[in-house]
């Protein structure tokens, strides 16, 4: 009866983990894995719980420091990470109290705010500094900066 049980609970894991994005059942199924050969030696089912939960916890501390180390720090950038930096023209007066400005970056037209919070006026070149959605911060630059680095 138990051989049953350690098959369908290394099923029901195995399709939890098919149908998550994440790693959360996959060391469930190693310990079904293991208490299922416990069960197939004729173990009790103390033992065959016990080494369920042992091998499940090894298999949880083994792998979880390896998938973080693996998966951290790779953030994929956009195309549009490629606008920060850039030196644009402001074609709509930005105007934060307002919610009102625009700026006009790699062939379109983007909502602008100031990230110092002041008002810049029409034809000024900014500095893209950071995105919020699809609103992009700028700051003013030196008029003879301004004119040497637009793009």
């Amino acid at each position: 009866m138990m051989i049953w049980i350690w098959l369908g609970a290394m099923v029901l894991f195995g399709v939890v983990e098919a149908l998550t994005a994440g790693l959360v059942s996959i060391w469930f199924v190693a310990g079904a894995a293991a208490a299922l050969l416990a069960a197939l030696a004729h173990a009790s089912v103390t033992v065959q719980l016990v080494l369920f939960a042992v091998v499940s916890a090894v298999a949880l501390a083994v792998t979880r420091p390896l998938v973080r180390k693996f998966t951290a720090g790779r953030t994929v950038p956009t195309n549009a990470d490629r606008l920060l930096g850039q030196t644009v023209k402001v074609t709509e007066t930005i105007d934060n109290e307002n919610a009102a400005g625009a700026v006009y970056a790699d062939g379109k037209t983007w909502s602008a705010r100031s990230a110092d919070g002041a008002v810049i006026p029409a034809g000024e070149m900014v500095c893209i500094r950071q995105m919020q959605g699809v609103k992009l911060l700028v700051e003013r630059l030196p008029k003879a900066a301004g004119a040497a680095k637009h793009i």
